[in-house]
């Protein structure tokens, strides 16, 4: 059998089980060696197919970082309104901020336009809002995602590497304990961290259907940002501080 067969059959058996372990799917491919089976998966799992967990099991990578952002922003709305809501009551006048891609993100974007504010953003979701707007709003330039309504690559990494924001707003597909916070390309994770460096402050934007999800890249360490969230979740907090709906109550 072909290597590519194998990984093949690999991906199908997981399609059917969501999650396997190692011995349990050499039971389903008797004819391949242990080793030839782990270094199948080694493939998968660089391929960002696949996810090899500790303790041996193997499941293949969520996929909620393809879901369109049309889709998207219609998930969890409420959730996501409280977290801008959140967020916007960090933002000072006069701060230099920036604001990505996704779809809590051009919520909080909604939000501010109105604030005497300098606003970056790699969103171009910023283009369709309308009416009076007072920040200083500059869509940085890149390779345009129409699946994601965002902008990256090297244009926009070389303009971000000359820029400093006393506060970044990030979106992300999920967030885990053990990876941190992640995002589906290896591009979105480049601009994240280069952004995250040139910030006094990072925060992510994440409503509580994205705690424990992985996707396929870590963009940033708990360690890295503050949580702004529609729930606080003890585990998360261990590693990050969870801003929450209770947060600023007396």
């Amino acid at each position: 059998m072909l290597p590519v067969e194998r990984q093949n059959k690999i991906l199908t058996i997981l399609k059917n089980s969501k999650m396997i372990k190692l011995d349990e799917l050499h039971q389903q491919i008797p004819d391949v060696s242990l080793s030839t089976l782990r270094r199948d998966i080694k493939v998968l799992e660089d391929k960002g197919k696949i996810e090899y967990l500790f303790g041996g099991a193997i499941r293949l990578v969520s996929k909620i970082g393809e879901i369109s952002f049309i889709k998207k922003a219609t998930m969890h709305l409420k959730e996501k309104e409280k977290i801008c809501e959140l967020a916007s009551k960090i933002i000072q006048d006069q701060d230099t901020i920036y604001v990505d891609s996704g779809s809590t993100c051009t919520l909080l974007l909604k939000q501010i336009v109105n604030r005497k504010i300098i606003i970056y953003t790699t969103n171009t979701q910023v283009c369709s809002i309308l009416g009076d707007i007072v920040a200083k709003v500059i869509l940085i330039g890149g390779n345009y995602n129409g699946f994601t309504s965002s902008l990256t690559g090297s244009l926009t990494e070389t303009t971000l590497k000359d820029l400093h924001f006393d506060k970044a707003f990030f979106g992300i597909s999920g967030v885990n304990i053990g990876t941190g916070y992640m995002t589906p390309s290896i591009e979105e994770s480049s601009k994240k961290r280069i952004i995250s460096q040139r910030s006094v402050q990072s925060y992510i934007l994440c409503d509580s259907s994205k705690f424990g999800v992985t996707s396929t890249v870590s963009a940033l360490q708990l360690k890295d940002a503050t949580l702004i969230s529609d729930q606080f979740n003890n585990e998360i907090a261990e590693g990050t501080q969870i801003i929450f709906p209770n947060t600023f109550k007396p």
